[in-house]
């Protein structure tokens, strides 16, 4: 199985897990692609690109994968808080 394809089934995972736990469609699209941005950020942030996407420190995709459970969607929450609220960003 190829990169992409591991990729493709994991994504489609995370959208049953989502609707089975009562989100729409929309909802869920809507998470995945927040998800899929700071992914996105974070690779372009690494070399060989090493570019800033002005994502702050502590509210990008590391901030994330460092939390489990509870204290994750609670982070993920001020997350999406604190980024709505930056200019130019999202």
């Amino acid at each position: 199985m190829s990169e992409s394809d591991r990729l493709v089934k994991k994504l489609w995972s995370y959208c049953n897990l989502l609707r089975d736990d009562g989100l729409s469609y929309q909802d869920y699209l809507e998470q995945l692609t927040y998800l899929i941005f700071l992914k996105m950020a974070d690779e372009y942030a690494r070399p060989p690109y090493k570019r800033n996407l002005g994502v702050p420190k502590g509210y990008d995709w590391p901030s994330l994968t460092a939390k489990t459970g509870a204290e994750l969607e609670s982070h993920y929450i001020q997350l999406l808080l604190k980024l709505g609220k930056e200019k130019g960003l999202l």
